[in-house]
This record gives structure tokens, sequence and C-alpha cells, in this order.
């Protein structure tokens, strides 16, 4: 079972699709929850990836060229178109609406599975045994090593007032007692400079469960007399 035999045996396909059977659940396992890509599909996935191979190991006695035909048949082409498509269908599951990216982990997965896969159709059983253990440790365990990590988020804050009923000194300060670094800061005056529309783009760092949060503070800054707006917008925010 650690190669492609010559002969193909009926209890060597069984082990072969089996086991790929049960490592494509446990890696669709991960992703099920909120996920588009659950179990079956991973499952499926593999299995087809590994049918793909068996179907090469079947037909590599009449790989070549027969001495009466200029045609040269190379069963390897299979896996390589089936490597080809699952790379149109990962882009596809990766989704960029506005400021929120989406899919990429999922993507990442399926053509993950697909390798996999190909692993063990290909009779690579020890092979594709290690890709399954590695891959638990990414999708299972680096996920709360990722919670842990800092990571940098970005945001942008627009705020309206009337008459400079704002303290922007004082916004700003605050924004950097909070460990917010101010990118980009753009304003306009309206209405013969009565009103001010401000926008700040913002960055900082840190763990993904904090990412999102919004300073408590600017409720009050909301509620300010002369204070029409005040809207936080997440950018470039990474879901997998």
């Amino acid at each position: 079972m650690g190669g492609m035999p010559a002969n193909l045996t009926w209890a060597d396909i069984a082990i072969r699709l089996v086991l790929t059977a049960v490592a494509g659940g446990l890696i669709g396992l991960n992703r099920e929850p909120g996920h588009a890509a659950g179990i079956r599909t991973l499952m499926l996935l593999s299995l087809a990836s590994a049918l793909t191979m068996i179907e090469v190991n079947l037909l590599l006695p009449t790989a070549g060229r027969a001495a009466d035909s200029f045609v040269n048949f190379d069963p390897m082409r299979l896996p390589l178109g089936l490597l080809s498509g699952m790379g149109f269908l990962g882009a596809a599951a990766i989704i960029h609406r506005g400021s929120l990216i989406m899919g990429a982990t999922t993507a990442a997965t399926l053509w993950f599975a697909t390798v996999m896969g190909l692993c063990f159709g290909g009779g690579q059983i020890g092979l594709g045994l290690l890709a399954l253990a590695l891959g638990m440790v990414v999708l299972w365990g680096l996920k709360w090593v990722k919670l842990l990590i800092p990571e940098e988020y970005r945001v942008v804050l627009s705020v309206a007032d009337e008459n400079g009923a704002l303290d922007e000194p004082e916004l700003m300060r605050r924004l950097g007692e909070d460990g917010f670094s101010i990118t980009d800061r753009r304003f306009a005056f309206l209405d013969e400079g009565r009103k001010r529309d401000l926008r700040y783009e913002l960055k900082w760092r840190g763990r993904p469960k904090q990412g999102g949060a919004v300073p408590a503070w600017l409720e009050q800054v909301a509620r300010r007399p002369g204070v029409t707006k005040v809207a936080w917008s997440p950018h470039s925010t990474i879901v997998d």
C-alpha cells in the first residue's frame, strides 16, 4: 500500500476509499459550523480525488503510445486536470464584499482535501495520514493559537457635527489613549462652514476577539448636542 501496484485489488481500492472518506469527514468536521464546505462537501471532494488516482492506477498498464499510433496516452493528466479545476473552484469560494473578505480558509481547505485524496487514492497511505494529521493541527490547533496572537485592524470613523459641537482635539486624544493610530484624516465643511464632516482611518493591534470592539465613549460623543453622526466601519475584515 506504499505506491501504485501494477495489479490493483478490490481490497486495495476499498482501503484507499475508506481512509479517504474518514479523512475527508474529519477535515469537514472543522468546517461544518457556519461554513459552506462541510462534512459532505469535503468527503465527496476527497473521494473524487481518490477515485481519480485509482483510475490512473488502473490505466497505468495502457500508458504510452502504441506502435501504430501517434497518440501518447498519459493518465497523469487526470489529476492535473482535477487540480486545475479545484483552483477555479477555490477562487470562486473567496468572496470580496466591500471591506469584507470571506472564504480564504475554506478555499485552502478544499485544495488541501483534494491533494490529500490524491495521496490516498495513489496508494501513498503514510503520506495521506501525515497530511491528515498536519491538517487537523492547522485547522483545530492553530485556531486557538490565532486568538492569542495580536493582529492589525483597520476601521473608518466618520463624525458629523454642527456649529463646532465636536471637540476634535479631545476626540483625537482619546483615540490615541485607546491605542488607535490615525493613518488618514479628511474633512469637509458644509452649509457655509456651519457643518463639518470628519473622516478618520484608524489602525491598531489587538486580539481577534477585541478586533471589532467599539470604544464605549463614542456613544457619549454621539449624544452630544450638535453631533449628527458617528459611524464606525471596520475595513478589510477577513473571515475564514
